[in-house]
């Protein structure tokens, strides 16, 4: 990562892939933000800025977030035998939406973590136990079969309590 001041403007922050392609991001001193693609053939000239407003730029930020950690937490499951990473979508029908993650005692309950809740385009990593679920949400948690499928029982659950 290289970054650059741009005098009167603000900063730019430029990358090379691993396929050598050259990208860069302008955060102008007014907030406004380009995305910058370079040619391949001449990292000095441009091919596109592409401006991104603060809604864009925030939800890319969450695609790429999103596919990393998955990607990372894919991985872990691949390092840790008997280790899963699992996605469980929170019925509408869920006794915790609109109540604190803490409500659930999941890890206490199944030995299960909550690792991260996929929400629309947002990841919101590590939810402490304050954290509200809502209607849609994902829950990404990391645990053995047995804890998981006790984790999706109780998230489902009409007696939250058990």
């Amino acid at each position: 990562m290289e970054q650059t001041s741009l005098p009167g403007i603000g900063v730019r922050h430029d990358f090379v892939t691993e396929a050598g392609r050259r990208l860069g991001v302008v955060s102008h001193r007014d907030g406004r933000r380009a995305l910058i693609v370079y040619d391949r053939d001449d990292p000095d000239a441009r091919l596109a800025a592409i401006p991104l407003t603060d809604d864009e730029a925030e939800a890319l930020a969450d695609l790429l977030g999103a596919s990393l950690m998955l990607g990372q937490l894919a991985g872990l499951r691949d390092q840790a035998a008997g280790l899963l990473t699992e996605q469980i979508a929170l019925p509408a029908s869920s006794p915790f939406v609109g109540r604190p993650l803490g409500d659930t005692r999941a890890r206490t309950r199944t030995s299960a973590s909550i690792v991260a809740t996929l929400r629309a385009a947002q990841v919101i990593p590590s939810p402490g136990p304050d954290f509200r679920f809502e209607s849609g949400d994902v829950v990404v948690a990391v645990g053995t079969r047995k804890s998981l499928d006790a984790l999706t029982r109780i998230l489902a659950d009409n007696d939250p309590d058990g």
